[in-house]
Order: structure tokens, then C-alpha cells, then sequence
């Protein structure tokens, strides 16, 4: 499934403003599994799935539990390569590129 992403406009004086991607969580999957994002932006994980999850990149951010149909946001205001998991299923996992 892919991500939904939104555009990236710019300010009247030419900044570039933040953006913000989306991830979905579907069964026991992040998609997209990779989402690379500049810093500023901002990222929505929603719960498509009946089971919670959670996004957790220990020592970075934590979403705790997201119940069915329920979203969390993290800014990405630190750069660097953020691999994370969901606590409850192990073997669910993502990464989170911040440029």
C-alpha cells in the first residue's frame, strides 16, 4: 500500500514548509516500510488494523498503544536514520529517514 503525501509548498518569502507524510498500519506491517522526510516535517501513523500497535524508536519516540483507527504524529526534528518497531509485534518494523 502506498504512502500518502502531501505537498510540499513554499512560504510567500520562498521557504520551504513542513510536510506531512502518512504512514499505514495494515496486519502486522508499516507501509511505507522506509519513509525518508526532511527535518520539520511531521509524520501520522493511523491503525488500519484491529489489533493495537504501537511506533517505538527506543530513546527517540514512543507512540504507545494506537487502537484501531487511531493516529499519532512524531516531528522529525532530529536527522538521522530512526529504525523502529511496534512493542506488541516484534517483528513489525519500519524506518524513519530524517534528512
Amino acid at each position: 500500500m502506498p504512502a500518502l503525501r502531501a505537498r510540499a509548498d513554499t512560504s510567500p518569502e520562498g521557504a520551504r514548509l513542513p510536510v506531512r507524510h502518512t504512514v499505514v498500519m495494515a496486519a502486522t506491517a508499516y507501509a511505507p516500510l522506509t519513509l525518508t522526510v526532511r527535518r520539520g516535517d511531521s509524520v501520522e501513523w493511523i491503525n488500519k488494523h484491529p489489533f493495537p500497535h504501537t511506533v517505538t524508536c527506543a530513546g527517540v519516540f514512543d507512540s504507545q498503544s494506537i487502537a484501531e483507527g487511531a493516529r499519532w504524529t512524531y516531528r522529525a526534528d532530529r536527522r538521522g536514520r530512526f529504525a523502529y518497531t511496534c512493542t506488541f509485534h516484534p517483528n513489525m518494523n519500519g524506518t524513519l529517514v530524517v534528512t
